[in-house]
């Protein structure tokens, strides 16, 4: 099928066009006699003028005909050829369709010009799958002959759709004419937005250069796929320019607070630094004097308890010795409330280290200024996570830098990760509690009481029946593991 045939007299001759685009009636090449001599400029076959059962009007190869361009394309492909050929006369151009190229490097399905022939544009219909560089390819080849092309589709989802200048065209129910389904946008300010209009409306904007193609650099936000290529108007275009750069203003004007706020923010920081160094390095001292005169006397049973039984305080030492290459023991100041309930940790001269397992709930004044500066060492992750959590909470006492922290992976025997992480995490409100108490890998039986001993300061006891931790005094009632 085709609606351009070349007669042996006339010339070109458009089975489309009233008069053939010669003056001639149909009826002088349908059914004439003798037959008219038409042959296909495409391949020179001969030709015959055809009618089709609703009316349409086209040119068949005769019988014997080869491989044939024209004859391969499929009836949908003529009839959007047929209605862009309609559309460009109704905008006001001169249309003629399957127009070679100079030399035959390319075929255009309708040409469109300007009847002062100031310009040529190649309307295109594509069904047919094709890749974006074949479709490049041939609109690069009718561009170098100085023809611009538009390529249209009916079809859903085209593939190739903005790699080249296109649309995806639509037939609305209960209309007549395709309209733009997708490839004309406008600029609101903020993205790019759909524009509706009818196939006729499209390329009378394309012919009077009222729209032009354009690679959005703003998002799209009308429903269908994002395309590298659109048609628009270029005063839209000029307003995405202009907000894309307000858009850049603001960004650097947000950056440039920003990075003063931070420069200010870090300022602080700086002279709270300064401060602390000085406080702490007044805490760290008064702590080495506090060692020092616990050293001139007997050892303490807190001491002596924190060595025993605390649990972990051997790997503690071991890991200031092959992380930080620290030699430490246990401080003879043990006890002192300025560790929070934790184990100091000594180098060889008498300077504390580190602390071992400090309460977060204890820490404040004293406390405060001297961990701040210190390394802390856990038992476990979750000994370390939650009193991180608990400094968080209690911004007052949360360095500016944050704590320094550690942990080791104690094993709890007769426990699953599960249990290890539920230890001491709510407190026991018990009436009658039922005590054990962890002392290094086994469980021992305990039982609440009025005056504390040594042990409940370095070692903590736990409900059996609730699971929390106890709070209160308690002493141990048997040695053997319960």
């Amino acid at each position: 099928m085709a609606f351009r045939a070349v007669h042996a007299e006339w010339g070109t001759v458009f089975a489309h066009l009233p008069d053939l685009g010669c003056g001639r009636s149909w009826e002088a090449v349908w059914r004439a006699r003798p037959p008219a001599p038409l042959t296909c400029d495409e391949c020179g076959h001969a030709m015959h003028a055809k009618t089709s059962g609703a009316g349409l009007r086209f040119f068949a190869h005769a019988p014997g005909a080869p491989t044939c361009a024209l004859a391969l394309e499929s009836v949908a492909h003529h009839l959007l050829k047929l209605e862009l050929a309609s559309a460009a006369r109704d905008a006001g151009a001169h249309a003629e369709l399957e127009v070679r190229g100079p030399g035959g490097a390319w075929r255009a399905d309708v040409l469109a010009t300007d009847p002062g022939g100031t310009w040529a544009t190649a309307l295109e219909a594509q069904l047919a799958p094709i890749t974006d560089t074949d479709i490049t390819a041939r609109t690069e080849r009718m561009r170098s002959d100085g023809v611009t092309s538009i390529w249209f589709s009916d079809r859903p989802r085209p593939a190739w759709l903005g790699a080249v200048p296109s649309v995806r065209l639509d037939r609305p129910d209960g209309e007549e004419r395709l309209v733009v389904a997708e490839g004309l946008v406008k600029f609101d300010g903020r993205s790019w937005r759909a524009v509706p209009a009818s196939l006729v409306q499209f390329l009378a904007w394309t012919f009077a250069r009222r729209i032009v193609t354009h690679a959005p650099r703003a998002p799209l936000s009308y429903p269908q796929r994002s395309l590298a290529t659109v048609w628009t108007a270029p005063q839209y275009i000029t307003a995405e320019a202009t907000e894309l750069e307000e858009e850049q203003r603001r960004r650097r004007v947000h950056e440039a607070r920003a990075a003063a706020l931070q420069r200010e923010q870090e300022a602080k920081r700086e002279r709270i630094r300064a401060r602390n160094a000085v406080t702490r390095a007044k805490a760290l001292t008064e702590a080495t004097a506090v060692e020092q005169a616990a050293r001139t006397l007997p050892p303490t049973r807190l001491w002596q308890a924190a060595r025993s039984f605390r649990r972990g305080v051997d790997k503690a030492l071991a890991k200031l010795a092959d992380a930080y290459s620290i030699t430490a023991t246990v401080g003879f100041s043990t006890g002192d409330p300025r560790y929070a309930g934790g184990v100091p940790l000594v180098d060889g001269h008498g300077v504390p280290a580190a602390v071992y397992d400090p309460d977060p709930g204890r820490v404040r004044g004293e406390a405060f200024l001297l961990l701040a500066g210190l390394l802390l060492i856990f038992p476990s992750k979750a000994d370390q996570r939650r009193f991180e959590n608990a400094a968080n909470i209690k911004k007052k006492h949360r360095p500016v830098d944050g704590y320094r922290t550690e942990f080791l992976e104690i094993p709890v025997a007769g426990a699953g990760a599960g249990a290890g992480r539920a230890w001491g995490a709510r407190s026991c409100s018990c009436a009658v509690p039922r005590l054990v108490v962890k002392i290094e890998n086994a469980e021992y039986p305990a039982e609440p009481c009025e005056q504390p001993s040594a042990a409940p300061a370095f070692l903590r006891a736990r409900c059996r029946s609730c699971g929390g931790r106890y709070e209160g005094a308690w002493r141990r009632t048997g040695s053997t593991p319960a």
